[in-house]
């Protein structure tokens, strides 16, 4: 569904990205980890587009996507924070997205309805809770049933019950075949969820592989003990 070939970026002397490739497939959900600054926010932008590479190549479901824009229907994006009209009321940012989409199929509203969102459609962005903002960002990103979603951070400042209905639905639509990719520093979060893990630092890929073959190599039965074996043999 995505590959990246050799991407290479680079900010003033700072070179974040050197080099990069990976594939990502249908039906798969991988946790994009690594250390602060190890360039995964930059590989993220590179895919929506919101950053352009300097050199090498990105191609979501087979279109490379320097082509043009429409590739971005097919992706569902949840920032770690997200950026709203602070004026707008939940109702009325969900029914202008819908608007702008005009979609003729029906929409996911799954998380809508879990989340009981329709209840606070009267509140306006700028008054929610950062746990009401995620639920409405989580809501938007599997609205338009795209084939691929990349959660950042998903379940930060999520209660207990909003976590678990996310992650129900994460692996709901994952054997329903759509590509997930996921970064988060709560790795305990990842761990019934996650399928493939891409480790990256310091803008290389240290380690891309299915979560079986870490913690064999580990001899680790959790994700986040995998983790830190590896680094402390890396």
């Amino acid at each position: 569904m995505i590959e990246v070939t050799n991407i290479t970026k680079k900010f003033g002397k700072l070179q974040v990205l050197k080099g990069i490739s990976a594939k990502c497939e249908a039906a798969q959900c991988i946790a994009l980890i690594g250390p602060n600054g190890c360039g995964k926010t930059t590989l993220i932008k590179n895919i929506l587009g919101m950053v352009v590479p300097d050199s090498g190549t990105i191609t979501v479901l087979g279109t490379d996507i320097s082509r043009g824009w429409k590739y971005r229907s097919a992706i569902g994006y949840m920032p770690q924070i997200g950026k709203y009209p602070e004026n707008m009321k939940i109702g009325q940012v969900i029914e202008m997205l819908m608007d702008i989409r005009r979609m003729e199929q029906k929409t996911d509203e799954d998380l809508i309805n879990a989340f009981a969102l329709p209840q606070l459609y009267h509140k306006r962005m700028g008054t929610l809770s950062g746990g009401t903002m995620q639920k409405v960002s989580a809501a938007i990103a599997f609205l338009f049933k795209p084939q691929i979603l990349i959660l950042d951070e998903p379940t930060a400042g999520l209660d207990p019950v909003a976590s678990e209905i996310l992650k129900e639905k994460i692996i709901t639509e994952k054997e329903n075949g759509k590509l997930f990719i996921i970064t988060s520093h709560i790795l305990s979060e990842l761990d019934e969820l996650v399928s493939r893990v891409i480790y990256m630092h310091d803008g290389n890929i240290l380690f891309n592989n299915t979560i079986e073959a870490l913690k064999a190599d580990t001899g680790e039965t959790k994700l986040s003990r995998a983790i830190a074996h590896f680094m402390s043999k890396n």
